[in-house]
């Protein structure tokens, strides 16, 4: 690429990363529309699914999230009754996430979005694989010059 290119849109990872990441939002919808759920809601139903009573803290951590950017999230699902909250005996400041009996039922219903998306991929499942192993490879580096560009800011100031 020559520096003419450089900052041109179509030459930058960033939007085709974000432009992708729409795309593949825009096919969620109409199959997560048919559960009653929005993507985020969605991915919380995958944690509870992979692992019933995790902390708010857990899933926000296991989705990359605050844990007060997914409060409301979780309100929403337990006002649509797939999800209760509650104190955890052992420890009163943390709230545990559990699925009702609603929120397992719905996992039945949700087992058609993964072909449904591999359909609108125009991939195979072994390219999509690929793919989003990649996309976790360039996330953990992302994530990893971050932290290490903070480290090296802390020890600046020190």
């Amino acid at each position: 690429m020559d520096a003419n290119d450089a900052l041109k849109l179509e030459s930058q990872f960033c939007f085709a990363v974000y432009s992708a990441a729409h795309a593949v939002m825009r096919a969620y919808r109409p199959l997560l529309e048919a559960l009653g759920l929005t993507y985020p809601q969605y991915l919380v139903m995958l944690v509870l699914w992979e692992a019933d009573g995790q902390t708010v803290g857990g899933i926000a951590e296991r989705l990359m999230l605050e844990s007060s950017t997914l409060t409301p999230l979780l309100k929403r699902l337990e006002a649509m009754g797939f999800a209760e909250r509650r104190r955890n005996p052992e420890n009163e400041r943390q709230l545990i996430v559990s699925l009702t009996a609603a929120g397992w039922a719905l996992q039945e219903k949700a087992m058609a979005i993964p072909p449904g998306i591999l359909a609108c991929s125009g991939r195979t499942a072994p390219e999509l694989t690929n793919l989003r192993e990649a996309l976790v490879e360039v996330r953990d580096s992302f994530a990893a010059a971050r932290a290490e560009s903070r480290r090296i800011g802390e020890v600046g100031e020190g």
